[in-house]
This record gives structure tokens, C-alpha cells and sequence, in this order.
């Protein structure tokens, strides 16, 4: 099976489209790679489609712009060091496209953000603007396949009996159907990955969780970079805690993991920061 180059110089141009004829089930979804490094972009192009995903490429941010705006994906791969406008520039771009759009039923598209590794603040920044997850580089193709198979598998609302019931607790309220979360009556902007590992937070409270369990329940990897559970605890506490510096609902209990405390104590003076491994 042929890949297309996406490093594409022609104005109006700068997208191209993967797979043909000969292409297995597209079932699966289409998927929006975005990087300037060719050779990276058609490896990608190329295991996705394999596994079944169309596949579009664009080169620069404007032009993933442009194949977005043309044809709604299902997720996007994007690379945050793009040339010009980067990929925080281009995430924060679609989601105030989405939010511009006028269409409260229809979910964000998932983006997975691309980074190098050991950059924990691009980490962190990319979940800022609205990427729902990253890969660091070097990366395994096969397991960016997996990351976006389970993204997406995240990202399908559930049936209302499979969702389960809605969940409550210190002013939280989790709707799993509508994946809706509102924090004294205040509706919470989270994303997928957030919004998941509030969920299992709520269904397990009290009960002591390592980061090791929590990739593995509510990412569904087996393996990965720990320090994803890390940044997105960071990121959860930014938005449910009163106060994000000293924690109240979301517990860093030492050497073990995390506890969710629904009756949380009245605030403590804070503690020397860190993770219940030594890696916060």
C-alpha cells in the first residue's frame, strides 16, 4: 500500500489523503496526522491505515486547519513543534472553532499532541489548550495506534444503562451519559482523559490507587509513560480543587498513589509538593 508524502509547499494545499479502493474497513474513524517531518507523518499514515482508520496528513498548522475545517476528523495526531504556528497554536485554534460553532451535542475532536520527551511543560500546556493526550518521541508507532483506538473508544458516549448512574460528591456531579461535570452547579470543561479518571475516581472513593493501576483502568494500557497519570492528576486538581496547591479531594498518599476523598478534612497547611513515587 502507497503513502502519501504530506510535506506539501503548494499553497492551497498541504493535506493529503491516504488509503484507496484497496483500503481495508473504514469503520474505524478518520484521522487528521499532522507533523512536518515526512517521514514520520507516512510511517504513521501507514499503520493507521492498516489498522483501518482513514488517514489525512497535513504539513503545517494552516493547512490542518483547512483539512479540518473541509472534513470533520475523528481525531487528530498532531505535532506540537510544527514550523510557523505550532501545535499548541493549532489545538487552541479547534477548540475555539468547536466552541464558535454553535453545536452544544457535538463532542470535541480528540487530539493527541506529539512531544519530545522529557518537555513536561509542552505536556502541560498542550492539556491546557484542550489536546485530550500525548505521546512522547521517540514513539512507537504501534502504540500511537493503540493510543487512538482507545481515545476514541473514550470518546463514543456510552448508551445511558451501559453509562451507569450518575455520580456525585463534595459538590461533584458526574453524568456519564452526557459526559457532563459540574462542580457546585458550575459546569466543568474536562477532557476525555480528565473526565475518565474523574469518573474512576468517583466509582472507587477511599480506595488507594497507583499510577500504574490507573494507566492501566482508565487509559487501557498496560504500558506507557507514567508520568501521563502524573500531568493529568496535576491537571484534574487544577480544575476540581478548591485549592490546586493543597489538595483536599484527590489525595497524594506517599509511596502508594492516590485516594479520592468524598468528606474531605478541612484544609491543611501545605506540604513539600511530590507523587506518591517521588515523580510530581
Amino acid at each position: 500500500m502507497a503513502v502519501s508524502n504530506a510535506h506539501s509547499t503548494d499553497e492551497g494545499r498541504g493535506s493529503v489523503e491516504t488509503g484507496g479502493t484497496d483500503a481495508p474497513d473504514r469503520a474505524l474513524g478518520s484521522v487528521l496526522v499532522v507533523d512536518d517531518d515526512p517521514t514520520v507523518s507516512e510511517v504513521v499514515a501507514g499503520y493507521l491505515d492498516r489498522a483501518g482508520f482513514t488517514v489525512r496528513l497535513a504539513a503545517d498548522g494552516p493547512a490542518a486547519l483547512r483539512a479540518a475545517e473541509e472534513q470533520r476528523p475523528d481525531l487528530v495526531v498532531l505535532d506540537l513543534m510544527l514550523p510557523g504556528m505550532d501545535g499548541l497554536e493549532v489545538c487552541r485554534r479547534l477548540r475555539a472553532r468547536e466552541r464558535g460553532a454553535g453545536q452544544p451535542g457535538l463532542p470535541p475532536v480528540p487530539v493527541i499532541m506529539l512531544t519530545a520527551r522529557g518537555d513536561e511543560d509542552d505536556r502541560i500546556l498542550g492539556l491546557e489548550v484542550g489536546a485530550d493526550d500525548y505521546v512522547t518521541k521517540p514513539f512507537s508507532p504501534r502504540e500511537l495506534v493503540l493510543r487512538v483506538r482507545s481515545v476514541l473508544r473514550r470518546a463514543v458516549p456510552a448508551a445511558p444503562a451501559a453509562a451507569g448512574p450518575r455520580l456525585t460528591a463534595a459538590g461533584l456531579s458526574l453524568d456519564p451519559a452526557a459526559r457532563r461535570v459540574t462542580k457546585d452547579g458550575a459546569e466543568l470543561a474536562l477532557t476525555l482523559r480528565e473526565f475518565d479518571l474523574l469518573a474512576y475516581f468517583l466509582r472507587h472513593p477511599g480506595q488507594v490507587c497507583d499510577r500504574e493501576r490507573l494507566m492501566r483502568e482508565v487509559w487501557g494500557w498496560d504500558f506507557g509513560d507514567l508520568s501521563t497519570v502524573t500531568v493529568h492528576i496535576r491537571r484534574l486538581r487544577g480544575k476540581i480543587e478548591d485549592d490546586p496547591a493543597s489538595p483536599r479531594l484527590i489525595q497524594t498518599v506517599w509511596g502508594a498513589g492516590y485516594r479520592f476523598d468524598t468528606h474531605p478534612a478541612p484544609a491543611a497547611p501545605a506540604t513539600t509538593p511530590g507523587t506518591a513515587d517521588g515523580h510530581e
